[in-house]
């Protein structure tokens, strides 16, 4: 007899079991009834507005960048034209700052002098001042030293400076390369880039930005300061054009919020900026895993169906770890999914698992699996899609969003529901109690993601089968810009896949724990 036979035949039969299980089909009715309601709920009411020159209306669309991620593309420039290769050279003397902090007295702006670890001032070439256009700088910044950036999503690290530091830029073609010198005399190299279609005219110059002081989940005020000396220019010798690039204007239209400016001192240029040259994790719009803010509350019932999918079997005496007492299993039914899973699964699994109680588990973690997955499927596939269709019809600026990162978002939410589901089904076989399985399921998946949603403990998402929502992120989280610890902020400390890999790993440590104690029960 072929191995995989009797686990095909169980899965016939578990498949039959649960779709003829009434509650278990409700149950998952209302999981994606849930989840679909509350993201189309939410993303429903959502309206944004901003205040801009034309007094308070509708958020603009977001600033893209070359390659489309949406930025952020502010900053205070001291630049002159550039005609064919030349370059600039100049020390950052200097850089101090100021930033809002929490009200010590209620109503009384808390304004303290220092620099956010992003703050940025150092030497920059770009296309054109046109917000969104390529771009190359090399950079002193608050706390993390020296750097090159470009394109906005790029960054490279140079020495870990934070005192006095000569910077060098130079321009050949299409190639920008940066330097960075302790004495001004040894020259090391930080990177060279390559910005395709640069004009033979650039702008290159001195700058300064500063991203906001992060607190309370937001940003408030900051702007950097730096005294540039000891300036030279190869290949442009005309007079300095000053520009706050991006600044923002009151509802007057007239006056400027927060503004940059320039002051010369002699042989120095003392530049403040505000704002960031940089990827808009926040500032870009809403994200379309914002549309499912509701599965996790949908994801609560489809933990409930897996654990009393085993442990219903239990109470009624069908599971049996004593195998002269095992109740045989149900003959081979389900036309509909047995003969597509189980030739799939079978073959790998039958050889495997062994006596028929670890049969029955192993295909009853199959079905639970499947079923939660194709649930999960058609859940995101309805609400992403039609959340970011609503949020859009109430001119709410959305985060730019590939075809291939939709899908990831979509079929991720299926694959984390599956593994969820899966783990929560081996709790159950380990501890055998409905209550307890479920209350370690919650704790496990729903109150981590729940207590990094409110920006507490967010470490939870790297240790616990929680760390599985990060599949859901459609905006990447970037080294070089902070946010704050909260999903509301777009954080996730782990990488899409490989926080789905962690709740992978507990669900197949857990059944493999419950595998592994039934098979010992088994050779008693």
């Amino acid at each position: 007899m072929n191995p995989s036979t009797p686990f095909r035949s169980g899965l016939h039969a578990e498949w039959t079991r649960f779709r003829t299980g009434r509650g278990w089909v409700l149950a998952m009715a209302a999981s994606m009834l849930v989840t679909v309601s509350l993201g189309l709920l939410i993303a429903g009411g959502v309206r944004s507005s901003c205040v801009t020159g034309k007094g308070e209306g509708p958020c603009p669309a977001p600033l893209l960048g070359p390659d489309g991620t949406a930025v952020q593309d502010k900053y205070y420039f001291v630049h002159q034209p550039l005609k064919g290769n030349g370059g600039i050279t100049a020390r950052v003397a200097d850089m101090t700052g100021q930033m809002r902090l929490p009200d010590a007295v209620p109503g009384v702006r808390n304004i303290k002098e220092g620099v956010v670890p992003w703050a940025k001032a150092g030497l920059l070439v770009r296309q054109s001042l046109k917000q969104g256009t390529p771009y190359a700088a090399v950079m002193l910044t608050g706390d993390h030293g020296v750097r090159m950036q470009y394109n906005y999503t790029h960054d490279v690290a140079g020495g870990p400076h934070n005192g006095p530091q000569w910077l060098r830029l130079t321009r050949s073609g299409d190639t920008v390369t940066g330097f960075e010198s302790d004495d001004g005399k040894t020259w090391t190299q930080v990177s060279t880039v390559k910005l395709t279609g640069l004009p033979e005219t650039v702008e290159i110059g001195l700058f300064a930005a500063s991203p906001g002081a992060l607190w309370d989940m937001a940003e408030a005020f900051a702007q950097a300061t730096a005294t540039f000396d000891q300036i030279k220019l190869q290949g442009a010798n005309g007079s300095w054009r000053r520009d706050d690039v991006g600044v923002a204007l009151e509802s007057d239209g007239k006056t400027p919020h927060h503004p940059g400016g320039v002051v010369e001192s002699g042989d120095k240029l003392i530049v403040t900026g505000g704002g960031d040259i940089g990827p808009a994790t926040v500032e870009g719009g809403l994200r379309a895993d914002f549309t499912l803010l509701g599965g996790v509350i949908g994801l609560i019932l489809v933990l409930g169906v897996a654990v009393t999918f085993y442990t219903a079997d239990l109470r009624r005496g069908l599971i049996r770890t004593d195998p002269q007492h095992a109740q045989p299993l149900a003959p081979p039914v389900g036309p509909l999914v047995g003969p597509l899973v189980g030739p799939l699964v079978g073959p790998l699994v039958g050889p495997l698992v062994g006596p028929r109680p670890v049969r029955l588990l192993a295909a009853k973690a199959t079905v639970v699996g499947a079923v939660a997955f194709a649930a999960g499927l058609m859940t995101s596939g309805i609400v992403v899609p039609g959340g970011l269709a609503l949020l859009r019809a109430h001119q709410n600026p959305i985060q730019p969003l590939t075809l291939g990162t939709e899908l990831r978002v979509i079929v991720g939410f299926a694959a984390l529901t599956a593994a969820a589901a899966v783990l929560a089904l081996g709790l159950a076989a380990l501890v055998k109690r409905a209550i307890v399985a479920i209350g370690l399921a919650i704790a496990l998946v729903v109150v981590p993601y729940l207590l990094a949603t409110a920006g507490l403990a967010p470490w939870l998402l790297v240790i616990t089968p929680a760390a599985g929502f990060a599949i859901t992120q459609s905006v990447p989280t970037f080294a070089h810009v902070d946010v704050g610890p909260s999903l509301f902020g777009s954080y996730y400390p782990l990488p899409p896949w490989a926080g789905l890999a962690v709740t992978c790993g507990y669900a197949a440590l857990a059944l493999g724990a419950a595998i592994a104690v039934h098979r010992g029960k088994n050779h008693r």
